[in-house]
């Protein structure tokens, strides 16, 4: 008897979906295995919540616990919505990072708060006084948390060859004591921007939800874009709101690729 799941991605950042709670780390090294498994980015499930309408367990291809992914949860609520795990449009998530709360649009796309973006060191966690401005590997960066913690560097270099030259090292390094996400960016106007993603737990991706949400915050917080703002990944473009109440809105696509039956 093999595993049923459902293949979704957004903006090119892909995800194997369970329906049944059964999601395990190895499991989740099996399955996002691209030679050996079905091939994607992360794996979760539906689970049941006492304080959300619906709760996920959600794994990186790497087996490493996600604590939120920004691209993952507008796949998790079309395919919540289309399997009946809800019955409304907009409902609410539990996760690691608290509670979220998707909207699925009229045109297809998935609105999401994504909740308040965090810039207590602590929390985020990153070992420096000043999240907002601090040196690593030779950079000038920004640390915040959008559930999970985000390094992001705005620079006038090529975003795509530093996140693949120097992403990993990044992610790595010791002021990071979770390790972290690293977002390149350019500034195309204040309006848009386009970035480029080194994944925790992942690597290279084609889009980061959370990272998006993230590089515009800092973006805001240095002066060099405004609070709304269409980011341009390697997948496609997401359209991020950073709102006087701290809280970031993202919205974005979510389509269905294909079912199957996984054979573990």
């Amino acid at each position: 008897m093999g595993i049923k799941f459902e293949k979704w991605q957004g903006l090119g950042n892909d995800f194997v979906i369970l329906k049944d709670d059964i999601a395990t780390s190895d499991l989740a090294i099996k399955m996002c295995d691209r030679n050996f498994g079905v091939g994607a980015d992360g794996l979760f499930c539906p689970t049941e919540s006492k304080v959300a309408d619906i709760g996920w367990k959600f794994f990186n291809s790497d087996g490493t616990i996600a604590q939120m992914c920004g691209n993952g949860i507008r796949c998790f609520a079309k395919f919540a919505r289309e399997n009946n795990f809800v019955n409304s449009d907009k409902f609410t998530v539990e996760t690691l990072a608290g509670i979220i709360t998707p909207k699925i649009l009229e045109n297809g796309n998935v609105l999401v708060d994504m909740g308040e973006a965090i810039f207590d060191s602590a929390k985020i966690p990153v070992c420096t006084d000043n999240p907002l401005n601090f040196e690593v590997q030779g950079f000038r960066a920004t640390a915040i948390s959008m559930g999970n913690p985000h390094c992001v560097i705005y620079t006038d270099e090529d975003s795509e060859m530093l996140a693949r030259t120097k992403g990993a090292d990044i992610e790595k390094d010791a002021i990071f004591p979770q390790k972290t996400n690293v977002e390149f960016v350019n500034v195309i106007s204040q309006n848009r921007i386009k970035m480029n993603v080194w994944e925790r737990g992942c690597g290279i991706t084609l889009a980061c939800g959370t990272g998006a949400c993230a590089s515009v915050v800092a973006g805001v917080k240095k002066g060099l874009i405004n609070n709304v703002c269409d980011v341009v990944l390697p997948g496609g473009v997401l359209n991020i709101e950073y709102t006087d109440s701290n809280h970031v809105f993202m919205s974005g696509p979510a389509k269905k690729v294909f079912f199957g039956e996984f054979q573990a």
